[in-house]
């Protein structure tokens, strides 16, 4: 019998079926509660107040307000509630406004129920999962557009606009490629944490893998060290950043471009 606390889901999704069938899949792990539901995202913000979850599934359509408006509203009033975009879209510019408005993890509906279930586990113990096939080039992107250029001490100046996603974003912001793009920190203003001590080379190396959602031991085998080696450069890249686990950590670096 599992003694410990269940994680504690509230499914914000604006179709009935889909929602009465998360809440029946998820009811039924022996670690997993859902708690509350929502179905359009001011209902989202206002149950995730009442309930204080540990994570939310997030749809990014819904009426009322998006998903990736009431993501970066929870997240603003209820920093310690992770949030994971679930949606149907494989698309660059939701991946982008997703890591922009502090989700820690987006996920397709046509995920296997095995690994979706996986995915929540990891995203509730610290992992930061944006599993689509747009993910990576995102991640990239992010990093490249925070990036100083050449002959500037300008974050993001200089960067190449990032393909499709001119315009506005689905959250009615500017979206990445945009003039009015930026990637903001936990404050909204835009600046990175105050660093008690610089990264080291590895340590930036290491943060970065950790962006691309990659386990201790995948990070041990793509860098060639022990997967000792590696908890202990996650341990202090999250004393250094000042984070309260990984998760955060890595919103933190793609977020502020501290990543090289």
């Amino acid at each position: 019998m599992n003694t410990l606390r269940p994680i504690r889901i509230v499914l914000a999704e604006d179709q009935l079926l889909i929602r009465e069938s998360l809440r029946f899949i998820l009811n039924h792990q022996e670690d997993m509660e859902v708690v509350g539901e929502a179905g359009d995202g001011e209902e989202a913000v206002a149950v995730a107040r009442q309930t204080l979850p540990d994570l939310m599934l997030m749809d990014v359509q819904m009426p009322k307000a998006t998903g990736l408006e009431a993501t970066a509203e929870i997240v603003k009033q209820l920093p310690g509630v992770k949030i994971v975009l679930l949606t149907t879209f494989d698309i660059q510019e939701y991946v982008f406004d997703g890591i922009r408005a502090g989700a820690c993890g987006y996920l397709l509906k046509d995920t296997p129920t095995k690994e979706l279930l996986s995915n929540i586990r990891a995203i509730s113990a610290g992992a930061a999962l944006f599993n689509s096939k747009q993910a990576g080039s995102v991640m990239s992107q992010v990093i490249a557009l925070n990036r100083p250029q050449a002959g500037s001490g300008t974050k993001g100046e200089g960067a190449p606009p990032v393909d499709g996603t001119q315009g506005l974003s689905a959250a009615g912001q500017p979206s990445a490629g945009s003039p009015g793009f930026s990637v903001s920190g936990n404050g909204g203003d835009g600046e990175a944490p105050l660093l008690v001590e610089p990264l080291t080379e590895r340590e930036k190396e290491v943060l970065q893998q950790m962006g691309y959602g990659k386990k201790n031991a995948e990070i041990a085998v793509t860098l060639f060290v022990s997967e000792g080696t590696v908890k202990t450069h996650v341990h202090n890249i999250i004393q250094k950043l000042g984070a309260r686990d990984r998760t955060q950590a890595v919103v933190l670096a793609i977020r502020c471009g501290l990543i090289d």
